[in-house]
């Protein structure tokens, strides 16, 4: 009991009033908000200096330049620098519910993983909606582009050094039937969908037809990486 007292006490000095063991939730909105609020200030500058090239740049007059300028302007609807709209679909992506991933944690039965959303869940359905003809892809309401990365960080999903928590709603442009029958026969997201329909699972799955998706130009910081030849 002498011992038990002293750990109150130590607990209650350290805490200071706050929770040693905040929830998950609390934790995790900290974690997006923070993180995200630091690639905004990143990417406010790249816009920025953005503009000061382009500002710097008008006034150069050259041949080659010019012909470089009309190349960009032809690549940038397929680079993804020009807003889409028109019909698709939508599919969201959740995580189970957590009465499920309580009961699996008792039985000790089911994989903890398979309640969860994973960035290769994710991109299984984008790469489906590609394989679909789509001509726009947004995560989270972001333009996915040819450089943008997935990754899981923790409980939340890095979608070009944002982080996001779930559900992730992906929307794609395209001709809805194609992008319907290409999600479908996607081996992938199959077994995603047959644990969203195990009652025992349960992970969030959601997919339906929108009249109007619209897919915003690609803004944020582009990360080239390319191969060099060896010597």
């Amino acid at each position: 009991m002498l011992l038990s007292g002293l750990l109150f006490a130590v607990s209650g000095t350290d805490s200071e009033g706050t929770d040693l063991r905040p929830g998950r939730y609390t934790d995790l909105a900290g974690l997006v908000a923070g993180e995200a609020s630091d690639y905004q200030r990143i990417e406010d500058r790249f816009n920025e200096l953005s503009e000061e090239v382009d500002r710097l740049g008008a006034g150069v007059s050259d041949k080659r330049v010019e012909r470089l300028r009309r190349e960009q302007r032809e690549l940038r609807d397929r680079a993804g620098a020009t807003p889409r709209r028109g019909p698709g679909i939508r599919i969201t992506l959740s995580d189970a519910p957590e009465e499920l991933l309580d009961a699996a944690v008792a039985s000790g039965v089911v994989k903890l993983n398979r309640f969860v959303v994973h960035q290769q869940d994710i991109q299984a359905v984008v790469n489906a909606l590609w394989t679909g003809g789509a001509e726009a892809v947004t995560i989270a309401g972001q333009r996915v582009v040819s450089t943008t990365g997935i990754r899981c960080q923790g409980p939340v999903v890095q979608l070009q050094g944002v982080p996001y928590p779930q559900p992730y709603v992906i929307e794609a442009v395209g001709e809805v039937s194609d992008l319907l029958a290409a999600v479908d026969s996607d081996e992938l997201v199959s077994l995603y969908r047959s644990d969203s329909a195990d009652p025992q699972i349960g992970i969030g799955w959601e997919m339906e037809s929108v009249a109007d998706v619209r897919a915003p130009a690609y803004d944020a910081v582009l990360d080239l990486q390319y191969a060099k030849p060896l010597r």
